[in-house]
């Protein structure tokens, strides 16, 4: 009796823990702060909130998506299909 399991192909596939980053409501709300920031600093008296100010904390925040990015990613990996023709 010959075995027929030489013959076939073996698919293995892995699946990622995480979304990627522009389908995640992280990128949403990002973006939403940081345009809240820049209309903020444009509509206030520029001795309130000025330009300076606003490039900061837009700075901050990017700095705060990025890390949260980084900490959703770590430990995770992107979906690959690995084909073994034997």
């Amino acid at each position: 009796m010959a075995n027929n399991s030489d013959n076939l192909d073996r698919t293995v596939r892995y699946s990622t823990e995480t979304k990627t980053s522009y389908k995640t409501t992280e990128l949403i709300a990002y973006v939403a702060a940081v345009v809240g920031v820049l209309i903020a600093s444009a509509v206030v008296d520029e001795s309130d909130f000025g330009a300076q100010e606003a490039w900061f904390y837009v700075t901050l925040l990017t700095i705060g998506y990025m890390v949260s990015r980084g900490l959703a990613k770590a430990g995770s990996y992107e979906r690959e299909v690995d084909s073994d023709s034997s």
